[in-house]
C-alpha cells in the first residue's frame, strides 16, 4: 500500500520537536531578580529594552561598569548594491536583477562519480545508481579553489562541496513509498542523503561542467563509515553492535548548513537527525528524550525495511538485547555532531568532532583566525527555544600545524543574552566550578565531559542559557569579526516569554541578532543588539533607520553569508503556507550593507522552494546558490513546480550559477 503517513512535504520548522522543558527563568523573572540585586539595572523595563535597541547600546562587564558596544563596522561601506532590487513574486523560476543571468547546475540525480549513471526522468534509478549521483535537497555548500592548498585562489576550477538535507519519497520513487519499506527504497533514501564533492571547471565558453572521471568526485551518504573523534570516542554511551569499542558509526543525516576550516576541509552539520530513529523504551534515556527521538516509528520507517538487515534495524534504538554491544540503543548518540570531511582526499574517513557538542546543528562558522590565538567557532541549535554555542580550542592556531586536532580539545560555551545588551558565554565544562555547582543544584549528574557533550542541550539548560527563536545560520564579518545569526521564527513564544533578544511574541517572521566579543575572540563576554526585524513593508527595527519596503520585505531569514566585500547575503525559508498566503511571494535571497542597513532583494526562487546555501568564486564573478525542494510534493504525480527541467518533469533541487552579463563582480 502507499505509505500515506510519510511526510512528503517537509516544513523544517516542524522537523525538530520542541523538547526544551527546562525551567530557565523568563525575561521578566530574570529582570526582576537582577533589579533586586544589581545596581546597574535602573529604570523601567521599557528603558532597558530601548537601551538595547538603540544605537548607543550599553552593556555590563564583571565589574558592572558600562561600556558602549564597539562600532559594528570600522571599514568603509562597500561600494556595491548598484543593481535594481527585484520584486517579490510567485513565478516558477529563478528571478535575478537586470544585467544578471542564472543557470541551473548539478540537479538531483546528476551523475558525478563511479559509472556516471544517467538520471532517469521517471525516478527509476536504483539505490546503487543514486549513490553515484547528486543527492536530494541541496543545502549548505562551499567552493574550494583547486589550488587552495598551495596558496592559490583559482576561480575557474575547484571542488564544489554541498549537503543533501533530506529526501522526498514521493519524488524519489516512481510509485512513492510503501509499507513495510522495501530495502531497496530505504537504501536509495540513505544514498540520497549526505554530501557531494564535485570537481568542476569553467569551459572556454564560460559554462561550468563536471570534471568527469576526476578521482576527487565523491558521494558521502547515510551509510558511509565514519570515525567518532574527540572526548566522546570510546564512551560507553556510543557502544553499538556495529562498533563495540565506540569508535565508529555509519553515515551522516539531515545535513543542513555547513562550515569550512582554515586548513581547507569541509564541515557538515547534522541538524534534525533525531526524527530518523525510534525508541520504544519507557522511559527513554535522557540522551534520546531531550532531543525528541520518537517512541513509535522513525520519520521514514527505515527500521521496517524488508528484508530486514542490520544496516536498517539500527534505526530502532530500543533496548533489544542484553548489552549495548548487541543492539542499537546508542545509535542516536552517534548523530547530532559536526562532521569533518577532507574533500581533497577521497580515501579519507569523515570525522565526527564531538567536542563541538551534540544538538540540531544548523552549521558552524569560524571567527577570523590569528596566529598564536585559539580557534573560535559558533553554531546554532535549530529548534524553537534552543541555544547558540561557541567553541574555543585549547591549543592555539598556527597555520603550519593547523588541523582537526584543534576541534577535538577545547571548551564549549552557551550564550546568555542579558537585558542590558551585554552577554555571557557560559562554560559547559564538568571541571568548571560554576557549571558543576549549577548541575549539583539541579540534581543532575554527569559521569565525565563526554557525558556533558552527549547531553549538550541538558547542560545548556543547567547553565542558564537564553532560549532563542530557532537559531540557524551564522556569519562573521571578514574584517570586524562581528557575528550575525538568523533567528528564523518561533510562533510558540508567548507574550510572557518575550525577552530582549527575542522581542516578539508569536514570532512568525524572525529576526537577525549580532554581537561583538568584548576583548579577544575567546572572551567570555560580549555586547549584542538586533540587526534586523523581518516582516512586511513598514516593519521597523527599533533604534535604527531600517524600515522595510517593497524592495526588501521578507520573512523567516535562514541562510546567512558574508562575501569578501563585507556584504551580508540573507536567504529565506518560509513555509509553503507563508509563501502562498503572505505578502512575500516565493522564498528569496537579499543582500545587506551592514553599515548603512541598506537591503535589496537579489533573487527569488521557484514555487514552494527554499533558497539555501550560497558561495562565490574568489574573483566574485560566479555565484553558486542552492534551490531546495521546489514544488509541492503531496502526491506522486501532481507537483506545483516542474523546475528546473520544465514540462511535466519531476521537480529537482539544483544549484544555480549566477553571473553578471558584463562579467563584473556580483553585487555591482
Amino acid at each position: 500500500m502507499t505509505l500515506s503517513t510519510l511526510p512528503v512535504q517537509i516544513d523544517n520548522s516542524g522537523l525538530e520537536p520542541i523538547s526544551n522543558t527546562s525551567a530557565n527563568p523568563s525575561f521578566g523573572e530574570v529582570l526582576e531578580q537582577r533589579m533586586a540585586r544589581r545596581s546597574f539595572l535602573k529604570g523601567s523595563l521599557a528603558a532597558a529594552v530601548s537601551g538595547i535597541m538603540g544605537v548607543g547600546l550599553t552593556g555590563c562587564n564583571s565589574s558592572d561598569t558600562a561600556e558602549p558596544l564597539p562600532p559594528v563596522s570600522v571599514i568603509p561601506a562597500p561600494a556595491f548594491l548598484g543593481f535594481a532590487a527585484i520584486a517579490a513574486n510567485r513565478l516558477d523560476g529563478i528571478t535575478v536583477p537586470a544585467g544578471y543571468s542564472a543557470k541551473p547546475f548539478l540537479a538531483w540525480g546528476t551523475p558525478i562519480t563511479g559509472t556516471y549513471p544517467a538520471f532517469l526522468a521517471d525516478a527509476s534509478n536504483t539505490a546503487a545508481e543514486q549513490a553515484m549521483q547528486m543527492g536530494m535537497n541541496h543545502d549548505g555548500m562551499h567552493f574550494f579553489p583547486i589550488d587552495v592548498r598551495s596558496g592559490g585562489n583559482s576561480s575557474s576550477e575547484g571542488l564544489l562541496v554541498m549537503n543533501h538535507e533530506y529526501v522526498e519519497p514521493n519524488v524519489l520513487h516512481p510509485q512513492g513509498p510503501v509499507l513495510p519499506r522495501p530495502a531497496e527504497q530505504v537504501a536509495k533514501e540513505l544514498a540520497a542523503h549526505g554530501v557531494s564533492v564535485v570537481h568542476i571547471e569553467k569551459a572556454a565558453n564560460g559554462d561550468w561542467r563536471v570534471v568527469s572521471n576526476s578521482p576527487l568526485n565523491r558521494r558521502i551518504t547515510g551509510e558511509t563509515p565514519m570515525e567518532l573523534a574527540g572526548p566522546v570516542r570510546g564512551h560507553a554511551k556510543v557502544v553499538t553492535k556495529y562498533s563495540p569499542d565506540g569508535s565508529r558509526t555509519r553515515g551522516t543525516l539531515n545535513n543542513c548548513a555547513h562550515g569550512y576550516t582554515p586548513w581547507g576541509t569541509y564541515l557538515t552539520a547534522e541538524e534534525n537527525w533525531a526524527g530518523y530513529f525510534m525508541n520504544s523504551d519507557s522511559p527513554q534515556v535522557r540522551e534520546h528524550r531531550r532531543y525528541g527521538v520518537g517512541s513509535s516509528n522513525g520519520r521514514y520507517f527505515w527500521e521496517t525495511a524488508t528484508p530486514a538487515a542490520d544496516r536498517y534495524q539500527r534505526f530502532n534504538a530500543s533496548t533489544l538485547a542484553a548489552s549495548a554491544a548487541e543492539d542499537y540503543r546508542n545509535e542516536p548518540n552517534t548523530f547530532g555532531w559536526i562532521v569533518e570531511i577532507d574533500p581533497f582526499n577521497p580515501d579519507s574517513v569523515p570525522q565526527k568532532r564531538t567536542a563541538l557538542g551534540r544538538f540540531a546543528h544548523e552549521g558552524i562558522v569560524f571567527a577570523k583566525v590569528t596566529e598564536g590565538e585559539p580557534l573560535v567557532a559558533y553554531s546554532g541549535d535549530d529548534a524553537r527555544d534552543e541555544y547558540i554555542y561557541k567553541y574555543v580550542s585549547k591549543q592555539p592556531y598556527f597555520r603550519n600545524t593547523a588541523g582537526g586536532h584543534l576541534l577535538n580539545d577545547g571548551t564549549l560555551y552557551v550564550a546568555r543574552f542579558n537585558a542590558d545588551g551585554s552577554g555571557d558565554w557560559l562554560a559547559l565544562d564538568i571541571n568548571n566550578p560554576e557549571f558543576a555547582a549549577k548541575a549539583a543544584l539541579a540534581g543532575v549528574s554527569f559521569s565525565d565531559q563526554a557525558d556533558v557533550l552527549l547531553n549538550t542541550r541538558l547542560a545548556a539548560d543547567i547553565a542558564g542559557a537564553t532560549k532563542m527563536d530557532r537559531p540557524e545560520w551564522g556569519a562573521v564579518h571578514p574584517e570586524t569579526s562581528e557575528v550575525y545569526f538568523t533567528l528564523t521564527n518561533n510562533t510558540n513564544r508567548t507574550a510572557a516569554q518575550v525577552d530582549a533578544a527575542n522581542p516578539r511574541a508569536n514570532n512568525a517572521t524572525g529576526h537577525i541578532i549580532r554581537w561583538k566579543e568584548r576583548g579577544t575572540l575567546a572572551s567570555s563576554q560580549f555586547n549584542w543588539d538586533i540587526f534586523l526585524l523581518a516582516g512586511d513593508v513598514g516593519t521597523a527595527t527599533p533604534g535604527t533607520n531600517l524600515v522595510l519596503t517593497a524592495d526588501n520585505h521578507h520573512a523567516s531569514p535562514d541562510g546567512l553569508w558574508f562575501d569578501d566585500n563585507g556584504l551580508l547575503w540573507i536567504q529565506t525559508d518560509m513555509s509553503g503556507s507563508q509563501q502562498s498566503s503572505g505578502p512575500y511571494g516565493n522564498n528569496a535571497m537579499l543582500v545587506a550593507d551592514p553599515v548603512s542597513r541598506q537591503i535589496k532583494r537579489f533573487l527569488v526562487g521557484p514555487t514552494d522552494c527554499e533558497v539555501t546555501g550560497v558561495i562565490m568564486t574568489p574573483d566574485q564573478r560566479t555565484m553558486f546558490v542552492n534551490i531546495q525542494h521546489p514544488g509541492d510534493r503531496s502526491s506522486v504525480t501532481n507537483f506545483t513546480s516542474n523546475w528546473p527541467d520544465g514540462g511535466n518533469s519531476r521537480p529537482r533541487s539544483a544549484t544555480v550559477i549566477i553571473t553578471k552579463d558584463d562579467g563584473g563582480m556580483i553585487g555591482t
